[in-house]
């Protein structure tokens, strides 16, 4: 480990290299429950791309594995250290390096936060849509290795989809760059789509080009109440079978309104069974919402509020903005799914869920980006009662089961990490993950990459 120290100070400023036990003990875990994490043997928080480099080269001679992390703010165990491993904090490559209104691209280090790049772009009246719950904290690397999605998923896609290039340091200390500058480009492979989602398994993103878009209009909401799970996924249903385009379409269901209710006295009626929130930001919002409407009181809505300006939409998101917190004060401890499904089997994961926790006598909360069928079940439980815990755990795997029974998927937004390795295999089959180990070879030959993760 001397060694390791010596040769890491060797290419850093003092200040980027922290060895101090507490302090890395701290660094060595994300929010994931259920994901053990090891003990680092160093904490690097570089500023410089040549300061990434350094630290892959050392890693390679002497074969440390290498764990990056962003703000920590992951839900799969993704950012764990591993005993002995170089734990990587990229928060410090903080800058955006440009905002080109006419090109519409943004190019940022890692360690830009999402809220800031947000409010920076906003401010020349552009966009950039990817928008995970936790935007105040998470940095654009962090999105970028997990593929976050977020509110506005329904209309504006994930964060694969702004990704147009990227700079990346490669095991060996090499810089690769991938994609393009411009709003077209086809030229080989796609190495850039490859890197989002990857978890830091095949490289160390250091610099990204963004695409960006027109600040939309101010979003108008709708909530409207169900008397049943059903009834409110049928509504989801119908509005995309109508063609419409919401900018928001989220899904809160009994037991996280319950939640809600208890912890910010929203004045939720106790008959209802599921919240379906919904929004537009086109130029004519109202009229959207009116359709919308429509369409909820058809599918059996026991009442429709629409918001009339932007402070009232606010108020009526502020139930969904509070989902995960609300349940987090049902029981000491919360295990967060992310699975999607397609949309016309989201009543069917709904109602299987609330099976599921009847099963194993738990409290199961679900709220949903319901326009893209991306499910998060919150299993709340005590951590220190062993029973309990166990039970939880199982329940997690009964609902990874239920979501790729239903033709659906283990994670759209939150990644694979340490906590759906098992799960992973079994979506992609044999053949798949053969492929996808031999591309982790090809970039990663001594598997020094984030070890441990993903596969």
């Amino acid at each position: 480990m001397d060694d390791l120290h010596a040769r890491l100070r060797a290419g850093l400023p003092a200040e980027a290299l922290q060895t101090d036990p507490d302090v890395m003990a701290s660094y060595a875990h994300d929010m994931a429950s259920f994901c053990p994490a090891g003990t680092p043997a160093a904490l690097v928080f570089p500023r410089t791309v040549e300061q990434v480099q350094h630290v892959m080269r050392v890693a390679t001679e002497l074969r440390v594995p290498v764990v990056p992390q962003g703000a920590r703010t992951g839900l799969s165990g993704g950012a764990n250290a591993t005993d002995g491993c170089i734990v990587l904090s990229l928060v410090k490559m903080d800058r955006i390096l440009e905002i080109d209104p006419v090109d519409r691209i943004a190019v940022v280090e890692p360690g830009v936060v999402n809220a800031v790049l947000s409010r920076a772009v906003d401010e020349l009246g552009l966009y950039y849509p990817p928008d995970p719950s936790s935007w105040e904290t998470c940095t654009i690397g962090g999105n970028i290795g997990t593929a976050s999605g977020g509110l506005c998923c329904v209309k504006y896609g994930v964060t694969a989809e702004y990704v147009l290039g990227l700079d990346v340091v490669l095991a060996d200390g090499r810089l690769l760059s991938t994609g393009r500058r411009t709003a077209k480009g086809v030229a080989g492979y796609d190495l850039t789509r490859l890197f989002v989602g990857s978890e830091g398994s095949l490289g160390i993103v250091v610099k990204a080009v963004l695409a960006l878009r027109p600040r939309p209009p101010r979003q108008l909401v709708l909530a409207a109440e169900f008397g049943s799970a059903a009834a409110a996924c049928a509504a989801v249903c119908s509005i995309m079978e109508a063609g419409h385009t919401p900018s928001l379409l989220e899904l809160m269901d009994r037991t996280t309104i319950r939640a809600v209710n208890k912890l910010a006295n929203m004045g939720l009626p106790d008959t209802t069974e599921a919240l379906l929130l919904c929004a537009f930001d086109t130029p004519d919002p109202a009229a959207d919402l009116a359709a919308v409407g429509e369409l909820c009181t058809a599918a059996g809505a026991a009442q429709v509020v629409p918001a009339e300006d932007a402070a009232e939409s606010e108020l009526l998101l502020k139930a969904r903005r509070l989902s995960l917190t609300a349940l987090e004060t049902v029981k000491p401890a919360t295990m967060i799914d992310d699975v999607c499904v397609p949309r016309t089997r989201l009543a069917a994961m709904l109602d299987g869920t609330a099976a599921i926790a009847e099963k194993y006598g738990l409290t199961i909360g679900v709220c949903a980006h319901a326009g893209d069928g991306n499910t998060h079940p919150v299993v709340c439980f005590d951590h220190t009662d062993a029973d309990e815990a166990r039970r939880a755990r199982e329940s997690f795997d009964a609902i990874m089961a239920l979501g790729l029974e239903l033709g659906g998927t283990i994670t759209g937004e939150h990644g694979v990490g340490t906590l759906k390795k098992e799960w992973l295999a079994r979506e992609l089959g044999p053949v798949g993950v053969e492929m996808q180990r031999g591309i982790k070879r090809t970039f990663d030959p001594l598997g020094i990459l984030n070890p441990g993760k993903v596969f």
